[in-house]
């Protein structure tokens, strides 16, 4: 078990370390809290990770199992790893920029009996909240809520609830794609027509979930009384996904000045237009 947990906390650093170099951000899951008293409420979290993941838009970390993992962690400071070169470094697993939290209000789980009395199956039903914790400032956006719809009949209590969370997914995916919106950069400018920038590569590919036919806007950010002002300049559109890390935008806006900008070293911010 011990071997499981070390594994975990090595891919918390490989994680942490590629977020670094294709920015994507690092969002941890917290353990929920819960309302009520259910030994089927850690479902709910493994889910939420499980859709986290799958946008391919962050770096996560699951804090689900943190007590373990820092259990782990403590471990390695024993004698039994004083000559090992495979320790892990407690402080880069804790480099989370938002934390998601999440708190059950509802979880009902409920048997249907036959005529005779003995159990037909179970269905259940799933309602929370979650909101996102900016670690650095304390900055937390408003609670939203889920509820979920109400399972088809299953075998089992636990089925039963995971068919009552897949109800929810389509509106989990949409709210972290507009909490989280997915940033990038200008790497490279291809091609130049009219002194103005026609085609670029921008950073991300397959891995940050980019496909052709994608939209960005592209800003340039001032320091306005000590605080970032973004300003759109241009606006681009994905026409090639060229591998995992870097994809082709046709500049559809905005390329004269995103060619000088550029050519200026100005940072410039891309970010995706969510429909």
């Amino acid at each position: 078990m011990r071997n499981l947990y070390f594994l975990l906390v090595l891919l918390l650093n490989s994680l942490v370390g590629y977020s670094q170099a294709a920015t994507k951000p690092v969002v941890g899951v917290a353990a929920f809290t819960s309302e009520v008293d259910s030994k089927y409420s850690g479902a709910v979290a493994e889910k939420v990770v499980q859709i986290v993941t799958n946008t391919r838009r962050f770096t996560v970390v699951d804090r689900t199992s943190y007590d373990k993992v820092k259990e782990e962690l403590e471990f390695q400071k024993t004698e039994a790893f004083l000559d090992s070169k495979n320790t892990a470094k407690q402080d880069v697993a804790l480099a989370a920029q938002n934390m998601i939290i999440g708190n059950i209000l509802k979880m009902s789980v409920y048997a249907i009996k036959n005529t005779d009395g003995s159990v037909n199956g179970y269905k259940s039903s799933v309602a929370f909240t979650l909101k996102v914790n900016e670690v650095e400032t304390g900055q937390t956006t408003e609670a939203e809520s889920f509820q979920t719809s109400v399972s088809p009949l299953m075998l089992s209590p636990e089925s039963a609830v995971n068919e009552a969370l897949k109800s929810i997914e389509p509106k989990l995916s949409e709210y972290f794609i507009k909490t989280f919106p997915l940033t990038t950069k200008i790497s490279k400018v291809l091609t130049v027509k009219k002194e103005s920038a026609a085609v670029v590569l921008i950073s991300g590919g397959k891995e940050f979930g980019f496909k052709e036919g994608d939209k960005l806007i592209v800003e340039k950010n001032e320091l306005i009384d000590g605080k970032p002002y973004p300003s759109q300049i241009g606006e681009l559109k994905v026409v090639k996904v060229a591998g995992n890390d870097f994809s082709e935008c046709a500049v559809s806006d905005g390329g004269k000045e995103i060619l000088s900008r550029f050519n200026a070293a100005e940072k410039l911010t891309c970010k995706l237009i969510v429909k």
